[in-house]
């Protein structure tokens, strides 16, 4: 199909064929990397500035390394080094950037729709590489990505995610993209991190990790932010780890040919212990490797690059 969007925000407003869409590219730049020159210049000429008003590590070298691949030109921010220390607004900001003439701004920020509100006030492509407990949908696409790799077909696999729920922009992508490709999606969590009003988006909410992998074809287990402890969301994390922790008392509940992911990064001994987090079932460094791409096909996309390919 063509793409037509200018941003990409997130899954929930994005079509099955549009995900799709995203995916197959993906998969055509993933060769790029297995090349002895790893670059092709397909954004050449083409501006990105990565803006990163909240701290991230993985998601921005992902994201920093894409755009080598893509021979962009590239333009590193962060808080501490904008005019927002100043006392400029967030808007003023990114108009100035955009002055610059850039085609493309890649932004992370601990404000849930912050880059909704800027993509709908700037003419350039924008990319939410993460906003607040609301979405991130370039983990989502990678982690969609690496199911559709090792199963082909999504549809009615059954994907569980683990953990804290609640505050995760993770699982909440991952579900919108899971779910309008055929996938069945159960949140795993205590009822303090998983409240029942997800069934709302359409997910199986579980309170029993037991009951919630057995039949799982994939278990994403997602980072336990050890700051929840504090705000008494559960007793202690080898509570947590007793109960909803993918340990050695736990994987016998699940399948011997299910996938074990994680967004990282990982709490060992908390939600996953090290013998699973390194074992045969567990995809979680192909999740890095497969952001690569995913991120190298959402820019050529984005950019405008793609539509005539598309």
């Amino acid at each position: 199909m063509t793409w037509t969007k200018k941003d990409l925000l997130d899954l929930y407003d994005l079509s099955a064929e549009e995900i799709t869409t995203i995916l197959d590219t993906a998969a055509e730049f993933k060769k790029v990397s297995q090349r002895n020159v790893k670059k092709v210049p397909a954004l050449r000429g083409k501006t990105v500035v990565n803006f990163f008003v909240e701290p991230s590590t993985r998601t921005r070298v992902s994201f920093e390394l894409a755009e080598q691949r893509l021979s962009a030109d590239i333009v590193n921010m962060s808080a501490d080094s904008s005019s927002l220390l100043k006392g400029e607004t967030l808007l003023d900001t990114v108009r100035n950037i955009e002055a610059l003439q850039v085609d493309l701004i890649v932004m992370r920020h601990r404000a849930t729709g912050a880059q909704n509100f800027i993509a709908r006030n700037v003419s350039c492509g924008v990319v939410n590489a993460g906003d607040g407990a609301h979405g991130h949908p370039t983990q989502a696409l990678l982690d969609i990505f690496t199911i559709r790799e090792k199963f082909g077909d999504l549809k009615d696999l059954h994907v569980a995610i683990v953990g804290d729920i609640l505050h995760s922009r993770v699982a909440r992508s991952n579900a919108w993209g899971l779910l309008k490709l055929g996938a069945k999606v159960t949140f795993v969590g205590p009822a303090t991190l998983v409240p029942r009003e997800f069934e709302s988006i359409g997910v199986r909410v579980c309170h029993d990790l037991e009951e919630g992998i057995r039949d799982a074809n994939v278990v994403n287990l997602l980072r336990i932010q050890r700051e929840r402890q504090e705000a008494g969301f559960f007793p202690s994390t080898g509570e947590y780890s007793r109960f909803f922790g993918l340990n050695r008392n736990t994987v016998k509940f699940l399948r011997k040919d299910a996938l074990v992911m994680h967004p990282g990064p990982i709490n060992r001994g908390v939600e996953l212990d090290s013998e699973i987090a390194d074992g045969t079932q567990s995809v979680i460094l192909e999740q890095v490797t497969n952001g690569l791409a995913v991120r190298m096909a959402v820019l050529f996309l984005v950019s405008g690059c793609g539509r005539r390919n598309a």
